[in-house]
């Protein structure tokens, strides 16, 4: 059998698999179409390693993803949970849960490994790889792959890929080379090389920064707050033990300075009022796209858009920026020496040049409102339905905390920035509206029993209209 035999046979295995990976963006309801663009054999051994580019092709268009493969001659039960399945080369498994697989990655960044076409591995200055580590991916349901190699790095693969530098690279690379302890050392990446539509393209495929030992994920550390609340149903969010508006505040002043650091180290710019009306027009035809998709959204679509329209009188430019573009809870970590922003690609569903565009920092406070009325009200939906004789009451306590936190982390922002996010009413309502408008289809397609809470808010932001 032929090497590209071999891989022919594991490709196929795909069209089955992929669906059911959360990381997986298209459309799943209709098969798939699944191609290699490019394949690089990185380990010809016991396991054989393939690095894989695939061209995914689905019911919303096509995608590139990258998908290492490994193949091992007899069925290894430890990785089960991510087998594809079984071809005339062996068992065929995610490589990036095979602990071999995953050494023989991490050797491809030291200076003496052999050269892999179309695939480079850089690593900063004075880096110290921990080669010989074992990786472990890290848990939860995210968009890419992340292995902890020990306590010393951690590598985050690209599941979806573009062509282009990714803004998490980027993002991470000036902000360590600027010096800020508010993200995680950066310390190397990889980028390689496929065909595209028009020609050979070049992108981003996995960055490698330092692992943050006791760090806590602020998501966690959030919904155990509304956890002690809803526990003290007579208290309210100030009179809690898990009182997390101090936590709120610090946040606050971090995502300003890392806001700062950007604005010294990246471009900036201003949107004239003509850019206002561009953005506006851009989340109207979002909007309308939604109500396409979702049709819970009709009745209040009307509200929301009167929300753009505001940004259409402005007559004064806006200050933009790089900024983090996809910012919520699950992007922060609390450590013993604060908060650290992680997690810099943006909103994975927009297109690559949208991710990489200039904003108002006000775009990120508003994301990160929205993950605070998130971590507030998710538990009614889990925990205590409509039926539920404590409802409304946990309900207005979700409300309050959802208050409380949010003037906190704004106060902590304007005490460390020359802008206060309140300071623009309108911007912060359009963004806040065009982020919920957002997670009613992310929810509607990945998380339906959590279509309620986006859906809340989006008649909250019509009723203000």
């Amino acid at each position: 059998m032929t090497v590209d035999e071999r891989l022919s046979e594991a490709v196929a295995l795909l069209p089955e698999w992929l669906p059911h990976q959360h990381w997986f963006t298209g459309a799943r309801s209709a098969p798939l179409g699944v191609r290699p663009v490019a394949a690089t054999l990185l380990h010809d051994g016991e396991p054989r390693v393939w690095h894989l580019l695939a061209e995914v092709t689905h019911a919303d268009g096509a995608d590139v993803y990258q998908v290492p493969l490994s193949v091992h001659s007899q069925r290894a039960e430890r990785l089960d949970h991510v087998h594809l399945g079984h071809t005339a080369d062996g068992h065929v498994y995610d490589a990036l849960h095979d602990k071999e697989a995953t050494a023989a990655l991490l050797d491809h960044f030291a200076a003496d490994a052999p050269a892999t076409a179309g695939l480079r591995f850089h690593v900063k200055p004075d880096v110290e790889v921990p080669y010989g580590e074992p990786s472990l991916v890290l848990p939860g349901e995210h968009h890419n792959t992340s292995l902890a190699y020990g306590n010393a790095a951690l590598l985050k693969v690209f599941r979806r890929v573009d062509p282009g530098l990714n803004p998490d690279v980027e993002l991470n690379e000036a902000l360590t080379d600027a010096g800020s302890t508010l993200v995680a050392p950066f310390l190397g990446w990889v980028d390689g090389d496929w065909p595209g539509a028009d020609g050979p393209v070049s992108g981003s495929l996995a960055m490698l920064r330092g692992f943050l030992t006791t760090a806590s994920d602020g998501w966690a550390l959030a919904t155990a707050s509304v956890r002690d609340l809803y526990a003290e149903g007579d208290l309210h969010a100030d009179e809690v033990g898990g009182d997390f508006a101090a936590e709120s505040y610090r946040l606050g002043m971090a995502t300003a300075r890392v806001h700062e650091t950007l604005a010294e180290v990246l471009p900036t710019g201003t949107m004239a009022p003509s850019g206002l009306n561009q953005l506006a027009d851009a989340m109207a035809r979002r909007l309308d796209t939604a109500v396409a998709t979702v049709p819970e959204l009709e009745p209040f679509a009307a509200g929301l858009r009167s929300h753009y329209d505001v940004l259409r009188e402005h007559t004064d430019a806006v200050a933009v920026q790089r900024v983090h573009g996809g910012y919520h809870l699950g992007q922060v970590l609390r450590t013993v020496l604060g908060w650290k922003l992680i997690d810099f690609e943006g909103e994975l569903m927009a297109p690559a040049a949208e991710r990489r565009a200039m904003h108002s920092p006000v775009r990120d406070v508003a994301q990160l409102l929205r993950s605070f009325d998130y971590a507030a009200r998710h538990l009614l939906i889990t925990d205590h339905p409509p039926d539920d004789p404590a409802h409304d009451q946990l309900a207005y306590r979700a409300h309050e905390w959802t208050q409380r936190n949010s003037e906190a982390f704004c106060n902590g922002y304007a005490s460390a920035a020359v802008l206060d996010p309140r300071d623009e009413p309108e911007l912060l309502t359009a963004y806040e509206t065009d982020t919920a408008v957002y997670e009613v289809v992310f929810e509607a397609r990945r998380r339906p029993s959590w279509l309620p809470i986006p859906l809340a808010a989006v008649e909250r932001l019509a009723r203000s209209g």
